[in-house]
């Protein structure tokens, strides 16, 4: 959602990483809707808690997973999938991460992934 009708202030998720489930289970926009059970009526909804629908703080185990695996490069590129200002690097993704759905050419989906960690925090 945006503050004001003349002012875009939004972020688009495609994918996510999540802790403890299988590593494409939120890779691209429909599976990740579908794991967080988000739908039309959520479109406009503020980004807060008593909408029930929040961001919450890195957990300790992505930052470890981040730290420890040597390939925490955040990869920037153009956006895609948009009919306007597609050539602006408004897009990352995590370079080591095998949910990313379009990769930058050249950058090769790992064959491993560092998220396959034991989840002791």
């Amino acid at each position: 959602m945006t503050g004001r009708g003349d002012w875009a202030n939004g972020v688009l998720l495609r994918a996510a990483w999540l802790p403890g489930e299988p590593e494409r289970i939120a890779a691209g926009p429909a599976l990740l809707a579908k794991r967080f059970g988000f739908c039309k009526r959520h479109d406009a909804m503020a980004v807060d808690p008593g909408s029930g629908v929040w961001l919450a703080p890195r957990p300790a185990v992505v930052s470890a997973a981040l730290a420890r695996s040597g390939s925490a490069a955040l990869v920037q590129s153009t956006r895609i999938g948009l009919s306007q200002g597609q050539e602006l690097p408004w897009r990352w993704y995590w370079q080591a991460s095998r949910s990313v759905s379009r990769r930058v050419r050249g950058d090769r989906q790992p064959t491993s992934s560092p998220c396959q960690l034991p989840l002791a925090l």
